[in-house]
C-alpha cells in the first residue's frame, strides 16, 4: 500500500500523507484526494448495490427484427404482457423485409421463415407454419377469369412485394401434391409490407400473395 501511495505521490508531484517514526497522517492535499474518492467509493457501492437488486429481474433492452405481419400477429400479443409484468425491460421492434444482418446490425433477436434462416443461427419456432393464400376483391375477379394454374396469372394484374436485400421481388411459392413452383408476377403495384399489398387488393388493383389468416 505504501508503495502505491508513494507511486501516486510521485505522479502528482505532491505529498498525500504526512510520515514520522510514530504515525502517518493526511496532508491538506491528502484529506481532499480522500474526501473525494470517498464520495466516489459510495456511488461506486449504491450502483452496484442497484444492479444487484436486478440480478434476478429481466431488465435492459432488446432489439428485435421482424416483418410487420410477424410483430403483429406472433411478437406483439405475447410481449404486450411481458412489458407490464417487467416494467424494467425496454423492446425495440423494427420492421424489416430486407432481412438484415442480425449481428452487424446489433440485434438481439430476428425473426424470419424456416427457409430464410442463415446456417450458423441459433433458430428456435415460435410460431405454426405459415399458409400462404392468393387473393383478390370480388370486384377484381368478376372482370378476369379466376386463375387456376400458375401460367394463369400472367393475365392477373399482381401486386408485388419488394424485398431490399434480394434487390427483386418476392417470388409466389405455390405447391400442388410433390409438385412445387416459384413464379415471378407482375403488375402495376410494389410494396414493401403484406398490409399495404392487403388494402391494394380490398381496394381492387389486383391479386396478392399473403398469409391466409390476414386474408
Amino acid at each position: 500500500m505504501s508503495h502505491t501511495i508513494r507511486a501516486l505521490e510521485t505522479r502528482l508531484g505532491l505529498r498525500l500523507l504526512t510520515r514520522t517514526t510514530r504515525s502517518v497522517s493526511p496532508t491538506e492535499a491528502g484529506e481532499r484526494l480522500l474526501e473525494t474518492v470517498a464520495r466516489r467509493f459510495e456511488e461506486t457501492e449504491a450502483e452496484l448495490t442497484a444492479v444487484k437488486e436486478l440480478r434476478d429481474l429481466p431488465a435492459g433492452t432488446i432489439r428485435i427484427t421482424a416483418t410487420d405481419y410477424a410483430t403483429k400477429t406472433i411478437l406483439w400479443p405475447r410481449l404486450s404482457k411481458v412489458l407490464r409484468r417487467y416494467p424494467e425491460i425496454r423492446i425495440e421492434m423494427i420492421t424489416d423485409y430486407g432481412l438484415s444482418d442480425i449481428v452487424a446490425d446489433r440485434y438481439d433477436i430476428g425473426v424470419r421463415n424456416g427457409d430464410q434462416i442463415a446456417k450458423d443461427m441459433i433458430a428456435v419456432r415460435i410460431g405454426p407454419d405459415m399458409r400462404m393464400a392468393i387473393v383478390g376483391s370480388p370486384a377484381y375477379l368478376k372482370k378476369l377469369a379466376l386463375p387456376k394454374t400458375p401460367q394463369d396469372l400472367t393475365d392477373h394484374n399482381c401486386i408485388n412485394l419488394r424485398l431490399p436485400t434480394h434487390g427483386g421481388f418476392y417470388s409466389w411459392e405455390l405447391k400442388k401434391g410433390h409438385r412445387e413452383v416459384q413464379v415471378r408476377v407482375e403488375g402495376q403495384l410494389a410494396f414493401n409490407g403484406t398490409y399495404q399489398m392487403l388494402e391494394a387488393a380490398l381496394s381492387g388493383y389486383g391479386l396478392a400473395y399473403i398469409p391466409a389468416d390476414v386474408a
